[in-house]
């Protein structure tokens, strides 16, 4: 099963002539691509899966669904990707 994962975005940048941002899961800190989501910026929150920002979504939702995620636990904390 494969899970798209909420982050928050702490920067724009372009890489290659891709939008890309660094996304802080919770302190852990990953690429992604946000070339699909013009709209987004710092200090949003996006579900990335794969190095891929799939859609915006609010804080709240974001706090929710990795709560969810410790809950089922789905979510280990030191291999966030």
């Amino acid at each position: 099963m494969c899970l798209g994962i909420p982050g928050k975005i702490v920067s724009v940048y372009h890489q290659a002539g891709l939008r890309m941002a660094k996304v802080d899961f919770g302190g852990v800190f990953r690429e992604a691509c946000i070339e699909t989501l013009p709209e987004v910026k710092e200090g949003d929150y996006v579900i990335v899966h794969a190095g891929f920002a799939l859609n915006r979504l609010s804080e709240s939702e974001a706090l929710e669904t990795l709560q969810l995620l410790r809950e089922i636990g789905a979510l280990n904390e030191d291999e966030v990707s």
